[in-house]
């Protein structure tokens, strides 16, 4: 299998260590299978080799320390050793490498963490999320013939329809950050949901399978609603043509899984293209045009400083409909808003992350946030003091009053 940026002794390595150790099957699966059939098959365009993942019937700790010991630190780097998850990491001639010994689960509740076993490679299989990443290509531990490819629930018809099907017809209630990686994939590969995926996707939702229910406390929200539903969407921001994939999200009204008020908000690609464009955190901008962002950045578990602009950003929106929106602010100055803002001490980047939400008042908040807060008194406290203005009260008074005059000469 020879690939750009595969070493071709790797896979030979792997093959021939794992019968030492005990390994009785040994197969590479996800998306390396994936994108070399799409390429071999179907005329993709080859992609980046992505970290390559690997099942065996077998222990993945002592392949990775047969790995280790046989070809030395230079060439084996980076081993991480997960025991309670029989699984391994490691970086062999420069390519990133996850062991896995192959495993069955299920789920005891909707959204909760599954329940994990070891299994075969079949069974193994079982458990991915979508047909085209259940295929995998199974190794011959004694290289007397080529890889065999194992598609055992249709995965090549799906790649050659670019269609992502679930794998099972309870897939969206056991773990619905599949719904974010159908995105994911679509967005990354031009794929689109088969209309049975579609059809299991809306009647989960419009059931809602899951113990929690949205305006609950957060303390018993499902791991899936939660903490993995935010790395989920992180890499989706991060790694994935996000727009694309977001709109996808819209149309099938899959926000709902954050908050209902998403999936049928207008604005919401326009607001996260602005706050692309303030550097903002998309993932932040997103929570925050939510009905409860506080509420969502807790069910989420956002760190806590992004947690703060949120709540910051709330208190501010609150005081800009109740306190600034009714006056006639259009007409105050660089010194008021100034004022304004500051002495209430919100963060630089609360005031940013409100103006992406789409505050009437916008611009001059901007022109706060870009230009108006940088600006200094001319005259330094040494300046004043050498022109007879003593330390102490009054000098912060003369500071405060030649920065006024300053931002009085701006608009």
């Amino acid at each position: 299998m020879e690939r750009p940026g595969l070493p071709p002794q790797l896979l030979p390595a792997l093959q021939a260590l794992a019968s030492e150790v005990g390994v009785s099957r040994l197969a590479l699966v996800g998306g390396a299978v994936r994108d070399a059939l799409l390429h071999d098959e179907h005329c993709d365009p080859w992609r980046e080799l992505p970290d390559l993942d690997l099942v065996m019937e077998g222990s993945a700790s002592e392949l990775a320390a047969a790995l280790q010991r046989h070809y030395g630190d230079e060439r084996v780097q980076e081993v991480r050793v997960h025991g309670a998850y029989g699984t391994a990491e490691l970086s062999f001639d420069g390519v990133l490498l996850d062991l896995a010994g192959a495993r069955q689960d299920h789920y005891p509740a909707p959204g909760e963490n599954p329940v994990v076993e070891s299994g075969s490679l079949e069974r193994d299989l079982e458990r991915r999320d979508f047909t085209v990443n259940a295929m995998a290509l199974e190794l011959s531990l004694s290289g007397d013939r080529e890889p065999l490819l194992l598609d055992p629930h249709g995965g090549q018809a799906h790649l050659e329809r670019r269609e992502l099907a679930f794998l099972h017809a309870s897939s969206v209630a056991d773990d619905p950050t599949r719904v974010i990686r159908a995105a994911r994939y679509g967005a990354r590969l031009g794929f689109v949901l088969t209309p049975s995926s579609q059809d299991q996707l809306r009647t989960t939702l419009k059931r809602w399978p899951w113990s929690w229910r949205h305006g609950q406390s957060t303390e018993h929200v499902p791991p899936a609603l939660g903490t993995r539903l935010r790395m989920e969407l992180e890499l989706l921001f991060e790694n994935e043509p996000w727009l694309k994939a977001l709109e996808l999200l819209q149309q099938w009204g899959a926000l709902a899984l954050l908050d209902p008020l998403l999936s049928s908000n207008a604005t919401l690609i326009r607001r996260l293209r602005w706050a692309m464009r303030l550097k903002v955190p998309l993932i932040l901008a997103l929570v925050a045009a939510a009905t409860d962002p506080c509420s969502l950045g807790q069910r989420l578990q956002l760190p806590l400083r992004q947690q703060r602009l949120l709540e910051e950003s709330m208190s501010l929106t609150n005081w800009l409909h109740s306190e600034v929106l009714p006056q006639a602010w259009v007409g105050w100055s660089a010194v008021q808003w100034t004022e304004a803002l500051e002495t209430r001490a919100w963060s630089p980047e609360s005031v940013v992350l409100t103006v992406a939400m789409g505050v009437p008042c916008w611009r001059p908040m901007l022109r706060w946030w870009g230009r108006w807060r940088k600006i200094r008194s001319p005259l330094s406290a040494k300046d004043l003091i050498a022109s007879g203005i003593p330390a102490g009260p009054g000098l912060g008074l003369a500071l405060h009053q030649a920065r006024v005059k300053a931002l009085d000469s701006m608009r």
